[in-house]
């Protein structure tokens, strides 16, 4: 019985003491991790005290295990060590013998430099020999190799072996190429000249011989086709004629690149942006020798043929000389090419060597009518001219040289700007001075007249039409876009002509000049939009945003959008005009209100309150007081029906309708109280007289009088609905703090046929109605 407090206190004791330890973070640890371990291992549980025979037995063998470790570790680090030692000690001692070696190999290699030194001078002096003898070597088989070719070339003329004569003039021609880059230049002296002599002997030779067929073709043909007098025709001989055009014609093919080597082509002066092209195949040359001759004779010098107010008879010229060669070129030249394994087309082989004739001359003739308006202005049409039927019907390339590329040259292009933008004006100043400026083409053909377009109109489009496709075969983008800024100058000055003649006719916005001048505005918008999808001007645009982005002059907004096609070249001029006719249409809108407005005002004090009802009157007739107003109306709708085209006619009258429909609604509604019958008079008037004006414009014209058509339903709601339709709307407005019922009294307006007009709009519309019965409240 004793034993149990004393045990208690005891614990007491150690729970006392365990409490007191604590941990140290500058002291050792061990008494807290003792602690610690009392704790987990017993706890509070006096039971637990039996468990200590066994934990301190645990203990101690983890106890003696540990020693165990400790002793092992102990005896196996030192060993560790000194085998580290041992073989650091062996690395050092190993490293010092590769040093020993490596100094004594270092001064046995210097030793042997120094010595084969002599022997290294002596071996370079005889490389160098030997690579001397090698180029000295190689230098005389380059010259054996052209002796040889040159001996060929000797033999195959001494037996009239012609085409192995020119294939082996070929062979020299290529070793000449392949040396191009050799700095020999006796060598490349020696193989130029070798060349040079074989293909002068050659060439005269084979161009003899070739003349001589093309004589026997009565080459040139100056007529037609069917006119000349061998060319196509057959013969006794022809088979042997075509044939020995055949084998000489592939013989000077052979000789095309020797005669590239030694004959450099004519240049035009660098100012003329040419592209590269290749020179004329030599055969073709021979054959264009008698027609540059030709044209050289009638259009140089003081001949009587050569006159700058002329330009039309040498480009004519060479229009004819194309077209009358073509089909022997393509029927008999081409096959042989062909055949050559050439990619060149003869027919526009030929046309590329007589363009370049015309290249030469207007080159020569422009500088001397370039200050002269008339002149000049004429040349630059008969080229245009030119160039349409070279490329429409001979099949020109846009890739060969052509006449645009003189006429882009700078000095010849600013002043072809200014010709056209004086002229352009010049033309502008007569077409609205014009008696018939204003009038349509086709005014009588109502199918054509659809847009109503004044002549002057149509007349500015066309101009820049033309403009349009003289420029549109330029061969840079810049000068496109250089023309595409005159044209949108162009625009806008006769966008201010056509501003300037409006304010003249303000006066009289209903007259007909307005209109036609409003249908002008119109047709000129719309033109510019349709042209904005054309792919030629998408092409300018997408040239247009690089040049802007290069120059950093737009915002991103403004790159984005000409990126995405949202936007258009002609925007700004678009924008210009749309502006222009809303404001004329809004003035002429503003002109017909104030008329029926002015016949209005008896209709505004017509006696609503005093009206016999519907079943009073036999038969619903039309308010005196309403005719003038509808009158008015007619009379205006039907005159600029006539005046305006078809879509500005419909945006008037759906401006002018939402103005009539507020006015009355505003002035003549809101304004008055109505008994029965006269909201069944309103109703009439409305719905059987001023509807109908607009029914030819529409189907259901009263949806553009929303208005009066809703207000018109509640004033002639009967009785019962009447006061319904109120107590609901009454109802919604006292509930308007929490809006319970609100979804209710629009779903009341709604099952009206009420929507445009506002819930309090409705109230005030209710009240307006004279005749309610006494309910009493």
């Amino acid at each position: 019985m004793k034993r149990a407090p004393l045990e208690k206190e005891n614990m007491a004791s150690i729970a006392v003491r365990k409490k007191e330890v604590t941990r140290h973070l500058d002291q050792c640890d061990i008494p807290y991790y003792v602690s610690e371990f009392l704790e987990r291992e017993l706890g509070n549980d006096y039971d637990s005290l039996g468990k200590l025979d066994s934990l301190i037995e645990k203990l101690s063998e983890n106890k003696k295990q540990l020693e165990e470790q400790v002793l092992t570790v102990s005896s196996e680090v030192p060993k560790r060590i000194q085998n580290a030692l041992k073989k650091a000690e062996d690395s050092k001692k190993s490293l010092s013998q590769l040093l020993e070696e490596e100094t004594v190999l270092s001064e046995s290699i210097n030793s042997h430099l120094l010595k084969a030194q002599p022997w290294m001078e002596d071996l370079d002096v005889v490389i160098g020999q030997v690579e001397e003898l090698e180029r000295h070597l190689a230098y005389l088989k380059w010259i054996c190799r052209i002796e040889e070719l040159s001996d060929s070339i000797q033999q195959y003329l001494m037996t009239n072996n012609v085409p192995e004569a020119a294939s082996t003039l070929a062979c020299m021609a290529e070793l000449d190429i392949k040396l191009q880059e050799s700095s020999c230049s006796h060598l490349l002296g020696f193989v130029r000249s070798t060349v040079k002599f074989w293909h002068k002997i050659l060439k005269d030779k084979l161009t003899s011989d070739f003349e001589e067929v093309l004589a026997q073709l009565r080459w040139p043909f100056v007529g037609p086709p069917q006119s000349q007098a061998f060319g196509l025709a057959a013969p006794a001989n022809a088979p042997d004629v075509y044939n020995n055009l055949e084998m000489l014609f592939c013989q000077l093919l052979k000789l095309q690149t020797s005669d590239e080597l030694l004959t450099k082509p004519k240049q035009l002066p660098e100012k003329y942006p040419l592209p590269p092209s290749p020179p004329v195949v030599l055969p073709i040359q021979i054959m264009l020798n008698p027609l540059q001759k030709r044209f050289k004779y009638h259009f140089t010098g003081n001949k009587q043929t050569n006159v700058l107010n002329k330009p039309e008879w040498y480009l004519t010229q060479v229009l004819m000389w194309i077209g009358n060669h073509s089909k022997f070129l393509d029927d008999k030249i081409q096959p042989i090419l062909e055949k050559a394994g050439s990619s060149v087309n003869a027919g526009l082989e030929f046309s590329r060597a007589l363009v370049m004739l015309i290249l030469e001359k207007l080159a020569a003739d422009i500088p001397c009518l370039l200050y002269d308006d008339t002149l000049f202005c004429h040349l630059v049409d008969e080229v245009l001219l030119f160039e349409r039927e070279l490329y429409s019907v001979h099949g020109y390339l846009s890739s060969f040289p052509s006449c645009m590329h003189i006429l882009s040259e700078e000095s010849c292009f600013q002043r072809w700007l200014t010709v056209e933008k004086k002229f352009a004006l010049q033309k502008m100043d007569s077409m609205l001075s014009s008696e018939a400026a204003w009038i349509s083409q086709y005014e009588d053909i109502t199918d054509v007249d659809e847009m109503k377009v004044p002549d002057c109109a149509e007349t500015f489009m066309t101009l820049l039409l033309v403009i349009t496709d003289r420029y549109k075969n330029l061969p840079t983008a810049s000068r496109k876009l250089q023309f595409l800024g005159l044209q949108k100058e162009l625009v806008d000055d006769f966008r201010i002509r056509l501003t300037q003649v409006m304010k003249e006719e303000t006066r009289a916005s209903l007259g007909f000049r307005y209109c036609a001048i409003l249908n002008a505005v119109n047709y000129i918008a719309t033109v510019l939009a349709d042209w904005a999808d054309n792919v030629f001007f998408l092409q300018l645009q997408q040239a247009e945003l690089e040049v802007r982005a290069e120059s950093d002059t737009v915002s991103q907004l403004q790159l984005g959008q000409l990126a995405s096609m949202e936007s258009s070249v002609f925007d700004d001029m678009i924008n210009l005009l749309e502006r222009l006719k809303h404001d004329m249409l809004t003035r002429q809108v503003d002109h017909v209100f104030r008329e029926v407005k002015d016949a209005a005002k008896l209709y505004k004090k017509e006696r609503w309150l005093s009206l016999p009802s519907q079943a009073e009157q036999a038969v619903m007739s039309l308010s005196s007081t309403a005719c003038p107003m509808l009158q008015t109306l007619r009379d205006r709708l039907l005159q600029l029906e006539q005046q305006l085209c078809h879509s500005l006619f419909k945006t008037f009258w759906q401006m002018l309708a939402e103005k009539v429909d507020l006015y009355i609604y505003q002035e003549i509604i809101m304004a008055n109280h109505f008994n029965e019958g006269g909201a069944a008079q309103l109703q009439f008037d409305m719905s059987r007289n001023l509807f109908p004006l607009f029914s030819h414009y529409c189907k259901r014209p009263e949806n553009y009088f929303k208005h009066i058509k809703e207000a018109c339903i509640i004033l002639n709601l009967n009785i019962g609905s009447a006061l319904l339709l109120k107590d609901v709307l009454q109802s919604a407005s006292e509930n308007e703090p929490s809006k319970p019922s609100q979804p209710s009294a629009t779903a009341a307006l709604n099952e009206l046929g009420l929507y445009k007009l506002a819930q309090r709009d409705v109230e005030i519309l209710l009240n307006l109605r004279a005749s309610w019965p006494n309910t009493g409240k």
